[in-house]
């Protein structure tokens, strides 16, 4: 079966892309990576801290609400604390690319304009086939109004895609007043992709220590859901492509968000809990459903259960909300 597909203009032999994460930090497990089956790696994010800790306008977004609890910025490592710093960074990123013959792409995490995004012409420099900026934003301020949040994501986005020349795919969360007008204002910006969605870690409470405490939770596959509504009800709307993250952990996983209208299918927890070796055994079942259901390439799948091509789109919005219901009473 053809399982070739086209993300951010750059041909890949598959749709199972392996996502950002700690694993990638090695080069050895990158050559597992592509040699398990990964139609492109992305590569784990250059954060803006590493880059201008003490810049102006990053810290005002980081002492937002901290007044009274200064305590709250010790949240935010130390540049040491970090595996690779912003230059090695760009080093491991030029070995990445040296290493494997699939597309790497670069990862920038950030919430601010300013001397920061130079360092995505760097990573371009490096050798990335392409970017993906992570925006990572969560508005404290109760006086910060929705499109003051949408405007910054735009505005950030601009910024990225005008200083590099390789594609720019924008990761964001789910949480706007209207998520397909943001994704046609970053469609409008040039990005060439919207990966969906981000994943805002949650702390947990320590009852005993009387704090908060962050706590990494791998995704499960009942998180797919948003993501499939969302893919679902954007494709053909926007040009961009999209891609799928968070969720994916089985080749039916990553069969639905192509069906949904992703170009891609993203994985990260799933490769930490079964091994690298995994994206082999989703790429393999990905293979059998197609020649199973009589699909001879990608392109025929891609979007081919949107909203605009199923016989009920009403159940991708509200008016499909009292029939759920309606059938969950009839359960006995």
């Amino acid at each position: 079966m053809d399982t070739s597909t086209t993300y951010l203009g750059l041909e890949l032999e598959s749709p199972i892309v392996a996502s950002p994460s700690p694993l990638w930090e090695s080069v050895d497990n990158i050559r597992l990576a592509a040699g398990a089956g990964a139609g492109a790696i992305v590569l784990h994010s250059l954060f803006e801290e590493q880059i201008t800790r003490e810049s102006m306008e990053l810290n005002e977004y980081l002492t937002q609400g901290t007044e009274s609890f200064a305590e709250s910025l010790t949240y935010f490592p130390e540049v040491e604390d970090y595996s690779l710093g912003p230059q090695e960074y760009l080093e491991h990123v030029s070995r990445a690319v040296d290493a494997v013959d699939v597309p790497v792409i670069g990862s920038l995490n950030g919430v601010s304009k300013g001397g920061w995004t130079g360092y995505a012409r760097k990573i371009q420099d490096a050798g990335a086939a392409a970017l993906e900026l992570n925006i990572y934003y969560i508005p404290t301020r109760p006086g910060m109004d929705c499109g003051s949040v949408d405007d910054m994501y735009v505005e950030l986005a601009s910024s990225v895609r005008s200083s590099v020349d390789i594609p720019v795919a924008v990761k964001i969360g789910p949480y706007f007043s209207s998520l397909p007008n943001l994704a046609s204002r970053l469609d409008g910006a040039g990005v060439e992709g919207l990966v969906i969605f981000n994943r805002f870690y949650q702390p947990d409470l320590d009852l005993d220590g009387l704090r908060a405490v962050p706590d990494l939770v791998l995704s499960t596959p009942q998180e797919l859901r948003l993501r499939l509504r969302w893919a679902a009800i954007l494709h053909g709307r926007i040009g961009a492509d999209m891609a799928i993250t968070g969720g994916v952990h089985s080749a039916l996983d990553a069969v639905k968000s192509v069906m949904a209208g992703a170009n891609v299918a993203m994985m990260t927890s799933a490769v930490h809990i079964n091994g690298i070796k995994h994206l082999s055994r989703i790429r393999e079942g990905f293979a059998g459903w197609m020649e199973d259901h009589g699909y001879a390439s990608v392109e025929e799948m891609v979007g081919s259960l949107s909203q605009r091509s199923v016989p009920d789109p009403a159940a991708f919005e509200r008016a499909n909300y009292m029939k759920v219901l309606n059938s969950r009473s009839q359960v006995s």
